[in-house]
Protein backbone atom coordinates (compact mmCIF):
# COMPACT_ATOMS: atom_id res chain seq x y z
CA UNK A 1 0.00 0.00 0.00
CA UNK A 2 1.37 3.49 -0.86
CA UNK A 3 2.07 6.15 1.55
CA UNK A 4 0.80 9.62 0.70
CA UNK A 5 2.26 12.46 1.12
CA UNK A 6 1.19 15.46 3.78
CA UNK A 7 1.07 17.41 0.28
CA UNK A 8 -0.86 14.73 -1.53
CA UNK A 9 -3.20 14.07 1.85
CA UNK A 10 -4.29 17.96 2.14
CA UNK A 11 -4.91 17.94 -1.88
CA UNK A 12 -7.46 15.49 -1.12
CA UNK A 13 -8.89 16.77 1.78
CA UNK A 14 -9.09 20.16 0.00
CA UNK A 15 -10.84 18.28 -2.85
CA UNK A 16 -13.79 17.19 -0.76
CA UNK A 17 -14.64 20.53 0.82
CA UNK A 18 -14.76 21.82 -3.35
CA UNK A 19 -11.34 23.61 -2.93
CA UNK A 20 -10.03 21.41 -5.56
CA UNK A 21 -14.18 19.70 -6.79
CA UNK A 22 -17.54 19.28 -5.83
CA UNK A 23 -17.57 20.14 -2.33
CA UNK A 24 -18.83 16.87 -0.72
CA UNK A 25 -18.98 18.70 3.35
CA UNK A 26 -21.02 20.79 3.32
CA UNK A 27 -22.91 19.48 6.11
CA UNK A 28 -22.15 17.24 9.41
CA UNK A 29 -24.44 14.69 11.07
CA UNK A 30 -24.42 13.32 13.96
CA UNK A 31 -24.23 9.33 14.50
CA UNK A 32 -25.29 6.79 17.49
CA UNK A 33 -22.63 4.65 16.30
CA UNK A 34 -19.47 4.83 13.66
CA UNK A 35 -21.07 5.60 10.00
CA UNK A 36 -18.59 3.47 8.35
CA UNK A 37 -18.26 4.15 4.98
CA UNK A 38 -21.58 4.73 4.30
CA UNK A 39 -22.97 6.88 6.36
CA UNK A 40 -24.74 4.59 8.80
CA UNK A 41 -26.75 5.26 12.41
CA UNK A 42 -27.17 8.80 11.88
CA UNK A 43 -29.15 10.28 14.70
CA UNK A 44 -32.54 9.60 14.59
CA UNK A 45 -34.76 12.16 12.76
CA UNK A 46 -36.75 13.13 15.61
CA UNK A 47 -38.11 16.46 17.16
CA UNK A 48 -35.45 19.14 15.66
CA UNK A 49 -32.53 17.15 14.45
CA UNK A 50 -31.52 18.32 11.71
CA UNK A 51 -27.45 17.90 10.12
CA UNK A 52 -25.53 21.70 10.22
CA UNK A 53 -24.12 23.75 7.86
CA UNK A 54 -20.34 23.75 8.36
CA UNK A 55 -17.71 25.65 6.34
CA UNK A 56 -14.09 24.48 6.65
CA UNK A 57 -10.41 25.82 6.93
CA UNK A 58 -7.43 24.88 4.28
CA UNK A 59 -5.80 21.58 5.25
CA UNK A 60 -2.81 21.79 6.91
CA UNK A 61 -0.56 18.83 8.36
CA UNK A 62 -2.92 16.22 6.94
CA UNK A 63 -5.53 17.20 8.44
CA UNK A 64 -8.82 19.33 7.50
CA UNK A 65 -10.54 21.31 10.76
CA UNK A 66 -14.39 22.91 10.89
CA UNK A 67 -14.40 26.71 10.63
CA UNK A 68 -17.89 27.06 11.69
CA UNK A 69 -19.23 26.58 15.59
CA UNK A 70 -22.39 23.86 14.98
CA UNK A 71 -25.07 23.52 17.64
CA UNK A 72 -27.60 20.45 17.30
CA UNK A 73 -30.73 19.40 18.56
CA UNK A 74 -31.28 16.18 19.68
CA UNK A 75 -34.32 14.13 21.78
CA UNK A 76 -31.42 13.92 24.40
CA UNK A 77 -32.19 9.98 25.18
CA UNK A 78 -29.70 8.35 22.98
CA UNK A 79 -25.87 8.86 23.10
CA UNK A 80 -24.30 10.40 20.22
CA UNK A 81 -20.56 8.87 19.80
CA UNK A 82 -19.41 9.96 16.03
CA UNK A 83 -19.64 12.80 13.03
CA UNK A 84 -20.49 12.73 9.22
CA UNK A 85 -20.09 14.53 6.43
CA UNK A 86 -22.75 14.80 3.72
CA UNK A 87 -23.13 17.16 0.55
CA UNK A 88 -27.02 17.22 1.45
CA UNK A 89 -28.62 18.80 4.77
CA UNK A 90 -31.37 16.60 4.43
CA UNK A 91 -31.87 13.53 6.66
CA UNK A 92 -31.21 10.30 4.69
CA UNK A 93 -30.72 12.09 1.17
CA UNK A 94 -27.25 12.95 0.02
CA UNK A 95 -23.70 11.86 -0.45
CA UNK A 96 -21.71 10.88 2.74
CA UNK A 97 -18.33 11.63 2.74
CA UNK A 98 -16.26 11.30 5.60
CA UNK A 99 -16.55 10.42 9.82
CA UNK A 100 -14.96 10.48 13.23
CA UNK A 101 -15.22 9.66 16.47
CA UNK A 102 -15.73 12.42 19.11
CA UNK A 103 -13.94 12.27 21.59
CA UNK A 104 -16.60 11.29 24.18
CA UNK A 105 -20.13 10.22 23.71
CA UNK A 106 -22.32 12.97 24.66
CA UNK A 107 -26.33 12.23 25.73
CA UNK A 108 -27.26 15.60 25.17
CA UNK A 109 -30.62 17.68 23.61
CA UNK A 110 -28.13 20.37 22.92
CA UNK A 111 -24.94 19.25 21.13
CA UNK A 112 -22.37 22.01 20.48
CA UNK A 113 -19.25 21.45 18.30
CA UNK A 114 -16.60 24.69 18.48
CA UNK A 115 -14.82 25.94 15.73
CA UNK A 116 -11.73 24.07 15.32
CA UNK A 117 -13.36 21.23 17.45
CA UNK A 118 -13.66 18.23 14.12
CA UNK A 119 -10.65 17.71 12.92
CA UNK A 120 -10.44 14.61 10.29
CA UNK A 121 -7.14 13.55 8.55
CA UNK A 122 -6.51 12.07 5.60
CA UNK A 123 -3.83 9.28 7.23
Amino acid sequence: MALASAAAANAALNGLDGTGSTNTMTHVSLHTASPGTTGASENANTGSYARQACTWNAAASSAKTNSTALTFSTAGSVAVTHIGTWNNATYGAGTYSIGAALGSSVTSASITIASGAISLSAS
